[in-house]
């Protein structure tokens, strides 16, 4: 080994192709990212096998672009991680298996990481470059809100003997937030990913003109007073969680499809998505003044309304979370982390509380490589190396469940 501390990093969990070179968990030497934005666009969505295409053919540029911009080769490299899961099966296998082949031809470690992880390192690392790597003083116990397109969870995080270990107090049971956004984009004619266009296009709109709601989640009597299972079940179980700390946002995606054909604005988003995203590469072309110039008032109305609900409910129930739990801080990140709104509402509210909060810097909020490499320093000290025979698993979940 070089001993520099040197830890390159692959992450292929979903629609997006990274690599970051990390010193030490807390210094970026570099982070290149190749986006599918402009391949999945056109669906509304990501299409899980054209974003494994997109993996094979972007990997190996990737890398090489990761190694040039940090100034090393792989002969300087200590250690190799990759994210392990959760995610897209073919996505995943793509990472695991490039960076299993360059582990075995350099003969270093390779590091299996939980993308979930990657997210809440994702904000650690920024504070440690925020401070020159002096880490000790923000290590301590937090609650910590993954927020993204296929994820949303909270999750008590504690620093244990140089490691990290995770209590998952919280978790939607249907949508993600963020998947809530992208088919509320899609369904008005927005882009793809819908979170950037709503959270533009909500500052020229009423937040209050459509009030949405969300109630608690109800255990049913079927169940013996534990929550609904969910398509995650098998690997993060919600039966001993606190219904309180459960989101579910497939509500309020259905409730903007109501308000859409009550008030007859369906076809308004087709002349929209018409007149935004035709043509091959009309999405990369279209701006937020253009989108604004594209929706009525009523349209706007929406949109604001929209997120001023989500945001709402997940600032409810994370600083509940917090409050029972007694966390003295809180950590925000994944890629609804980004929002303009969210980052706005909670700093607000933890000031006033007199509580910490912190997020990642934008780049940091999305999939990148860099968060997954930070996460694999402290395993790496610890010596807990990936075996020969890692695989990627889909559904893979972060720590024990419960409050």
């Amino acid at each position: 080994m070089g001993g520099k501390g040197l830890i390159l990093a692959i992450e292929s969990s979903c629609d997006e192709t990274a690599a970051a070179i990390v010193e030490r968990g807390s210094h970026t030497l570099a982070s290149v990212v190749a986006s599918q934005i402009a391949t999945h666009a056109r669906y509304g969505g990501v299409v899980p096998e054209l974003a494994s295409r997109e993996h094979l053919r972007a990997v190996v540029p990737v890398v090489r672009a990761a190694l040039e911009q940090a100034s090393v080769t792989l002969k300087d490299l200590d250690a190799i991680a990759v994210t392990s899961g959760p995610g897209l099966a073919g996505a995943l296998l793509v990472g695991i298996t490039y960076a299993k082949a360059l582990a075995y031809a350099q003969k270093i470690p390779l590091i299996a990481v939980n993308h979930l992880e990657g997210h809440i390192h994702a904000v650690l690392l920024n504070e440690r470059e925020q401070q020159n790597g002096q880490q000790a003083a923000k290590d301590e116990p937090a609650l910590a809100l993954v927020v993204s397109g296929g994820h949303t969870h909270l999750y008590l995080a504690r620093p244990a003997h140089g490691s990290w270990t995770y209590k998952l107090v919280g978790r939607t049971v249907d949508d993600a937030a963020g998947e809530a956004y992208d088919k509320v984009a899609k369904l008005l004619g927005l882009g793809y990913p819908g979170g950037p266009w709503i959270d533009a296009l909500a500052l020229h709109g009423n937040p209050r003109a459509v009030p949405f709601a969300f109630s608690r989640i109800k255990t049913k009597i079927h169940l013996g007073g534990k929550p609904p299972r969910t398509k995650a079940a098998t690997t993060a179980p919600i039966a001993n969680l606190d219904p309180r700390f459960l989101f579910s946002f497939s509500g309020i995606k259905t409730a903007v499809l109501r308000y859409v054909e009550l008030h007859n604005l369906r076809p308004e988003a087709e002349a929209r998505r018409e007149a935004l995203f035709t043509g091959v590469d009309a999405p990369a072309k279209a701006t937020i003044e253009d989108a604004v110039a594209a929706c009525d008032e009523q349209t706007l109305d929406l949109i604001a309304s929209f997120q001023h609900a989500v945001v709402g409910d997940l600032l409810k129930k994370t600083f509940a979370a917090q409050e029972s739990l007694g966390a003295s801080r809180i950590l925000v990140t994944g890629g609804v982390a980004a929002n303009r709104e969210l980052r706005a509402r909670f700093t607000a509210e933890a000031a006033r509380r007199n509580l910490a909060v912190a997020f990642p810097r934008l780049d940091l909020s999305t999939d990148n490589a860099a968060m997954i490499a930070a996460a694999a320093w402290p395993r790496f000290e610890a010596g807990e190396f990936a075996p020969a025979n890692l695989s990627a698993d889909p559904s893979l979940a972060l720590g024990s469940a419960g409050a």
